[in-house]
């Protein structure tokens, strides 16, 4: 079977973070990813082996040194037959490699242009240097998690790198491939993790002008100001993740600590949720987290194990839904989401710099050297 996005063409211009990640998750549903890499003869190196770059599966590579006449020519007679084109560098940078949204678009109207940034195309700090953190920090997203009196922790890349960004950035194309094929006419995407962030905040957002949210850390509902959302140390040392929100979860999560629910204080009485959060500590802390697990199983009590990424590659619910596969000998995540009659697939590894020179230019009919 064919992806759904089989027969669309994407260049992609070589980097980091969310623009390849967004790329991959195209590429897995059949889009013709095509990475513009740097020629291995520039002395240029890879951050990491290309084996271990699960940003670049399913992808081929084309190495161009596009500080050349020859290799600018190629890379825009290329930019001429695809559909959509990728950069994730800052503002200004490509427009100096002479391939900016207007010349693009002259090369051809029904381009979809994607741009990933940080802090957006303009404002005053849209040429700065950021990462995940800085995004996080400037939306209000950083300083809501973690422990009160404790310094924020980052939540690894995911939010702004891939939530924020990439998966925005997925977003955004295909509703301009959408509107392209109806319309005939392309237009720039411009995606800033920045914003993404502050879409995904929407709901505390929300929450704070009601005056349901405070600024505190660990006083609200699902910062582990909760007792019964959180996680919690057990005997041997490990964590379970409790998330017994609704009425019905929590008195089953109550029951399973061996309470009633007529001994603690009413569930949503925050004054009193230190207190409830130090008993609950003290009694998961009487078992070994799988005992626990075994003891909450079909409880619907909310409760899950804290696993470590080896764990959760042979967990049972894992390896029954198939959410990692082997490609290259490597686990991967499967293609997510499923689809019931086009699903995503990963057909190949993640390519070499240059890999794919002949063939690419060969079936997308350019000719090194040569400008449309």
């Amino acid at each position: 079977m064919k992806g759904p996005l089989a027969g669309v063409r994407i260049v992609e211009l070589a980097g980091q973070g969310p623009a390849p990640f967004a790329c991959a998750l195209l590429a897995d549903f059949g889009a013709d990813v095509v990475v513009i890499d740097r020629p291995p003869s520039s002395g240029w190196k890879l951050d990491i082996p290309r084996r271990y770059d699960f940003y670049m599966r399913n992808k081929r590579s084309v190495a161009l040194d596009l500080k050349t006449a020859d290799g600018l020519a190629t890379v825009k007679a290329m930019i001429a037959r695809a559909d959509v084109f990728v950069e994730g560098f800052r503002p200004g940078v490509v427009e100096r490699l002479g391939l900016g949204p207007d010349v693009c678009r002259r090369l051809n109207p029904r381009l979809v242009y994607g741009r990933m940034t940080g802090w957006g195309q303009d404002g005053p700090m849209a040429r700065e240097a950021g990462h995940d953190i800085n995004y996080l920090a400037m939306t209000g997203a950083l300083q809501a998690l973690g422990q009160e009196g404790a310094v924020p922790p980052p939540p690894l890349n995911l939010v702004a790198d891939l939530g924020g960004g990439g998966m925005f950035l997925v977003v955004g194309i295909l509703m301009a491939l959408y509107s392209a094929r109806e319309a005939g006419e392309g237009q720039v995407v411009d995606c800033a993790m920045l914003d993404g962030v502050a879409q995904l905040m929407s709901a505390f957002q929300a929450f704070r002008q009601q005056g349901t949210w405070t600024t505190k850390r660990q006083d609200n509902i699902v910062d582990g100001g909760a007792p019964f959302y959180g996680a919690y140390r057990t005997s041997d040392g490990l964590y379970v993740s409790v998330g017994a929100i609704e009425p019905q979860f929590y008195a089953a999560l109550v029951a399973g600590l061996g309470l009633t629910l007529g001994e603690l204080p009413a569930q949503h009485d925050r004054e009193h949720w230190p207190t409830m959060r130090r008993r609950f500590a003290e009694i998961f802390a009487t078992k070994t987290r799988d005992e626990w697990v075994e003891a909450m199983r079909g409880k619907d009590a909310c409760l899950s194990p804290v696993l470590t990424i080896d764990e959760a590659w042979t967990d049972a619910q894992m390896i029954a839904r198939e959410t990692f596969v082997q490609l290259d000998g490597l686990n991967y995540p499967s293609p997510a989401p499923r689809l019931s009659k086009t699903p995503g697939a990963h057909r190949s590894r993640a390519p070499e710099p240059g890999a794919d020179n002949e063939a690419v230019l060969a079936q997308w009919d350019v000719t090194h050297g040569a400008e449309e």
